[in-house]
């Protein structure tokens, strides 16, 4: 008998598999760039100075996009010193993450490496402590293909091809009084609406993202959305949404059901930016660009004193080691970003090395693959075609947090060109497992493919640097294709991907 069914109906879509669903974020903060993607003295370095090592997990993990270079790094940063030659480079103090910046890894540097990952560039431009004219200078230097002051620039720095940035955003986190330069949402949106025209007469078709709020717990979340909208629709393609989650208090079952507030969030904001579109009687869609996304325990890292006012270059800073109960929500946040792929069409998790990141490294020595690295590695590399929404009939339950929540969670996509699907599930009881039963008549679905389930004895387990694959991926032998119904055995607080055709 099952706990739960599912039924997925190929008529039933949300829209297609966007590849920017699966982007990252790099910012010049603690181990990310230097001691992470970058290490000239490692064994397995470039001639860049980029770890290849890293480079491979990078590969593995699939991400599509990656956002650069901040963050709250950014509202301080002149782009101007992280171009040409190195030794001219300014060392300077990032008030953001007090530390110091060398500069030696530059958007020319950053462009190559992410030639070698297979990724695409999302830059943000400084509207912190900067504005219009350093944004377009970088645009010119990003993207004219030669003839003029910064293109030649560029070329003379060693980059005779344009970058050809297409997606930019336009600062960062403007509401967060932690930030430098930080506005209020008139200011805001004022700003961003002249960036952004300004940056649009040099290119019509860059897509550009407006700061949205940086949480739903902001006490201007929504109203700070619609302000910004009211200035700046006519011009930017999206608006930003950040949210990160942690296990607060022992309180596991409403860490769990973090996607439910990931999805109230999303609610609200297509909401507001729609509503805004209706009042301007627009026929654009603002989208959401989800370009800040993870598991963080900011909670314990606000308690310490790793960020102080040492002016280090490099410091160890937010490296959060993550346990099984850890990846299997950050799998739950990936299925709630799939469910809402018609609007929600671009996404970064942040970070990708070291700092609150799946990718660990030891500088001179190894890197390795945190929990979190499966669910999202796995996700990225079976989904394709279009997602699927699921009909799901689960038993529920109580939270302190979020209020009651479903038991399973789902969603599937489906390629028609291959004629093979995914479904990616998660179940959130702490001690029993969980038969689930998938229609899948519709897609006339016949074999399993593969069948991975990311679980453990003790969901606090995690990968360490003494112990690397203490935790990993483990075959789901219970799956199986009958008549038409797939049916998986779901352990306790686990995540599961099944593979079909």
């Amino acid at each position: 008998m099952s706990d739960s069914t599912i039924i997925l109906d190929r008529a039933n879509t949300v829209g297609p598999v966007r590849r920017r669903t699966f982007g990252a974020f790099v910012e010049h903060l603690g181990r990310c760039v230097y001691d992470g993607l970058y290490e000239p003295g490692h064994p397995t370095a470039d001639a860049d100075g980029f770890r290849r090592d890293v480079v491979d997990l990078v590969k593995e993990l699939g991400t599509s996009t990656v956002r650069y270079p901040g963050g709250n790094f950014v509202s301080g940063f002149r782009w101007e010193d992280s171009v040409g030659p190195r030794e001219s480079r300014p060392v300077r103090r990032d008030l953001a993450w007090h530390s110091l910046e060398t500069n030696q890894v530059g958007l020319d540097e950053f462009s190559r490496w992410l030639k070698l990952t297979n990724s695409e560039l999302m830059l943000a431009v400084n509207l912190g402590t900067r504005g219009i004219e350093s944004a377009l200078d970088l645009l010119e230097y990003a993207n004219h293909p030669s003839g003029t002051a910064l293109s030649d620039q560029r070329i003379a720095n060693g980059t005779p091809e344009p970058h050809n940035i297409r997606m930019w955003c336009l600062g960062n986190e403007m509401d967060g009084q932690w930030q430098t330069g930080y506005l209020t949402a008139d200011d805001y949106g004022k700003l961003a609406a002249r960036t952004a025209a300004a940056m649009k007469m040099a290119d019509k078709d860059l897509e550009l993202v407006a700061c949205g709020s940086s949480g739903s717990g902001m006490p201007t979340f929504g109203e700070w959305e619609r302000v910004v909208l009211e200035h700046a629709y006519d011009h930017v393609d999206y608006i930003s949404a950040h949210a990160y989650y942690q296990e607060r208090g022992g309180d596991l079952g409403s860490f769990l059901a973090s996607s439910v507030d990931m999805q109230y969030f999303i609610d609200t904001v297509v909401a507001t930016a729609d509503h805004v579109g209706y009042r301007k009687k627009s026929t654009k869609k603002i989208n959401i660009s989800f370009d800040e996304w993870n598991i963080w325990y900011l909670d314990e890292h606000q308690a310490s004193d790793e960020i102080n006012d040492e002016w280090r270059v490099a410091p160890r800073q937010l490296e959060d080691v993550y346990s099984v109960a850890d990846a299997v929500v950050l799998g739950n946040l990936l299925i709630t970003l799939l469910k809402n792929s018609d609007r929600v069409t671009s996404a970064s998790l942040a970070q990708l090395v070291n700092v609150i990141a799946p990718i660990m490294t030891e500088p001179g020595g190894d890197a390795w693959r945190q929990t979190t690295f499966f669910p999202f590695s796995v996700t990225s590399r079976l989904a394709r075609g279009t997602v699927l929404r699921p009909a799901i009939d689960s038993p529920t339950y109580t939270t302190a947090v979020h209020g009651d929540a479903a038991v399973v969670d789902a969603v599937a996509t489906f390629d028609d060109e291959t004629a093979t699907g995914a479904v990616f599930l998660v179940n959130r009881d702490q001690t029993a497992s969980r038969t689930v039963t998938i229609d899948v008549r519709d897609l006339g679905a016949s074999r399993i493919d593969e069948a991975v389930t990311l679980a453990d004895d003790d969901v606090y387990a995690k990968n360490t640097l003494e112990n690397q694959t203490r935790v990993g991926l483990t075959p789901n032998t219970s799956a199986a294709i009958e008549d038409g119904r797939l049916t998986v055995v779901l352990p306790p607080v686990s995540w599961t991907a099944v593979s079909f055709g």
